[in-house]
């Protein structure tokens, strides 16, 4: 590595943590919240089974999570304007962010809320609760501790998933490193030190993870 290249990589990295802090972890978020909400009703519908509800609801997962990330994103940005509907890239990519994640998710949050005994439910039955009240102070307060990991790791996934937005120009740290390379012609390392840079990311939530769990299992005991 020659100075030159230190040099690239030095005035780089601002410029590329720069999105990273105002596109990427914005996109993150926002998308994981939508998501997370999605995954929620479709676990729940699907958990009471609710007639015709329980059925899209499958349908939904079963489309969302046999399809590529990729070609939803195609499909929202550049295949609705061909039917009048026209949205702007960020807008885009969370909504293809989101209902991929609620699709993810949502199988996560049932297998929790299965693995909680039913006897919890007779036992709110038995004091008077209706199904919503049940599910809200009793059998969601468990399922989300058994979640936690799953849903912890679909965060972690979707921070390094992000960087498909640049493929309908959003503007966050990929893209960032594709105009810096195409500028100086080192794409290996700009690409390397986006890599990087997303990998600390994963990192510091991988240790996030790791203390959250503490806890839960700490009061779980």
């Amino acid at each position: 590595m020659n100075d030159r290249i230190i040099g690239i990589l030095e005035d780089s990295f601002t410029q590329l943590i720069i999105p990273g802090i105002t596109a990427t972890i914005p996109l993150t978020l926002i998308s994981f919240a939508f998501g997370l909400a999605i995954a929620l009703l479709l676990a729940i519908v699907r958990t009471k089974d609710v007639p015709v509800l329980s059925t899209f609801a499958r349908l939904y997962v079963w489309i969302f999570r046999g399809t590529p990330l990729l070609v939803q994103l195609f499909v929202i940005f550049y295949g609705l304007p061909s039917i009048g509907i026209t949205l702007e890239a960020f807008p885009s990519a969370i909504i293809a962010f989101s209902l991929n994640v609620g699709a993810y998710a949502s199988e996560a949050i049932r297998g929790a809320i299965a693995a909680v005994p039913k006897g919890q439910f007779d036992a709110g039955a038995s004091m008077g609760m209706n199904y919503l009240q049940i599910m809200r102070f009793i059998i969601l307060p468990q399922a989300i501790r058994i979640a936690y990991p799953p849903l912890f790791n679909e965060f972690i996934s979707l921070v390094k998933s992000t960087s498909l937005a640049s493929s309908i120009t959003v503007i966050e740290m990929f893209m960032s490193a594709q105009r810096i390379a195409a500028r100086t012609y080192e794409p290996f390392w700009l690409y390397l030190e986006a890599a990087a840079i997303y990998l600390l990311f994963s990192t510091v939530l991988t240790r996030l993870q790791a203390i959250g769990e503490k806890r839960l299992n700490r009061y779980r005991h």
